[in-house]
Parts: C-alpha cells; sequence; structure tokens
C-alpha cells in the first residue's frame, strides 16, 4: 500500500516549530505557528533632507556703482561763502546792459528787432511770439531762392517762389494760411494799419512784408541775393495790413 504523503507533510508542519500555514493573502493577517496574531508592521517616518546652500544664498548686495564723492574736488568745502557778510565781495547778478551785450556777442537780439547775419537770414528776437518765430524760420528756408512769376503757387515745395507765393509759403508754415494768396488777395487780408509784429504792403502788382523790423521782399534778391532786407523801402501806394493778432 502506497505511503499518504500529503497526509504526513502535513503532520510535520504542525510538528515542527516555526513552521506557518498559509491561511490566505490578507484574509486575516499574518499568524504565528500557533495562530496567534502578529503585531501590524510600522513604517519608519521618512528622513528630512538635510538643506543644501542654494546659488540665491551666495547672493552678495550690489556694489555702489558710482563713488558719492566723485567729481567733488578734494578741498570742496560746501559751506564756503556762505557766511560772508562783505557785499563788495558776494557775487553780484549782471546788469540789463551786461546781458544785452551778451546777447549781441552770441548773434541774438535781445529786444523786439529781428538781426540780420551775414548770409542774409534773419534771427529772431528773444521776445518774438512763437508763431513769428515760425513766420521767420519758413521765411529763411527760401529767402535765396530765385524769383519767378507763378512760382510757390501751384506747390508749396518749388525751386523758385515769386512775391506773394513767398510771403503765403512763411504764412502757411506758421498756420496763418491754407493755400497761397496773390498780392490782390493779400492787400485786403488780416486787419488794417500796421502791426505789432508783422506788417504787409500789397497792391495789385506786388506784395512784401517787415517781420520784427526786418524786410522780406523779393526785390532785395537783386541787391544782396536774400529777401531778407535791413533797409527799408517806400510803402507809397500800398495797402498796409497786418495779421490779426500781429
Amino acid at each position: 500500500m502506497k505511503p499518504r504523503v500529503p497526509v504526513i507533510a502535513a503532520l510535520l508542519a504542525l510538528a515542527v516549530p516555526g513552521v506557518a500555514v498559509v491561511s490566505g493573502c490578507g484574509a486575516s493577517g499574518e499568524s504565528d505557528a500557533t495562530g496567534a496574531q502578529l503585531a501590524p508592521r510600522t513604517t519608519a517616518a521618512p528622513q528630512q533632507p538635510q538643506y543644501e546652500e542654494q546659488a540665491v544664498d551666495q547672493l552678495q548686495r550690489n556694489p555702489t556703482a558710482v563713488d558719492p564723492d566723485a567729481g567733488v574736488r578734494t578741498n570742496f568745502d560746501p559751506n564756503e561763502g556762505a557766511h560772508e557778510s562783505d557785499p563788495a565781495k558776494l557775487a553780484k547778478p549782471l546788469t540789463d546792459a551786461q546781458i544785452r551785450a551778451e546777447l549781441e556777442r552770441s548773434g541774438i537780439p535781445s529786444g523786439d528787432r529781428a538781426a540780420l547775419t551775414p548770409d542774409g537770414l534773419a534771427v529772431a528776437p528773444l521776445g518774438a511770439p512763437d508763431v513769428v518765430r515760425s513766420i521767420i524760420s519758413a521765411a529763411n528756408t527760401i529767402a535765396r531762392l530765385p524769383y519767378r512769376y507763378g512760382g510757390g503757387h501751384g506747390t508749396w515745395t518749388d525751386t523758385a517762389y515769386d512775391c506773394s507765393a513767398s510771403i503765403s509759403f512763411a504764412f502757411a508754415a506758421a498756420g496763418l494760411l491754407d493755400r497761397p494768396l496773390v498780392s490782390g488777395d493779400l492787400a485786403q487780408w488780416g486787419e488794417a494799419g500796421p502791426g505789432r509784429w508783422i506788417t504787409i504792403y500789397a497792391n495789385g502788382g506786388h506784395v512784401y512784408m517787415y517781420v520784427a523790423g526786418l524786410r522780406f521782399d523779393t526785390s532785395g534778391l537783386r541787391v544782396t541775393g536774400s529777401r531778407w532786407q535791413a533797409d527799408p523801402r517806400s510803402g507809397a501806394g500800398f495797402a498796409v495790413r497786418h495779421p490779426v493778432g500781429l
């Protein structure tokens, strides 16, 4: 008769200490050989990583770009002269005469009259309104261009300008006109009489004007090569007008 191997193996397993009987995965927890419940396994808390120095910890405070005392002389005393009581030693402001002399040396007129440069261009006086400065600046751009009858009437930008187009160009640059006018139109334009800064002399055949005391006239081209002239001319036979407010 064949021995019952499975039965014998089972009996041996019960008799040998330390051999566990598997009762199924996860059915009722783990047991020891006697069937007693084992204590549950505990998982150790993970160890906190040690802090390592980062690149941001190595940043330094931004250094001073410029020494606060740069450019100051070593013997500089900010209070020097602060307690000076002798009027003769105190700095004195320039007088009006000295200021005018400085302006004359610089070429910028200090009164109401424009100055004429050696090359025939006008320099606006310091007291001139912005619109007058604009008129003078625009007139300078065409002051030495030649005369041509009808020039400057078909387009603002031309190679030559007649008398009325020359004045229309300067006025348009200052926002006083939106189209060229002929001399007959300018004889009725604006207000009657001389102006504070600008005076127009016009009739059906010719027109010229004074701006801050200087004459702007195409007839000056054959005299000095520029429309700007320091010398006056007769206004007989001309209507006298001026832009409103000027």
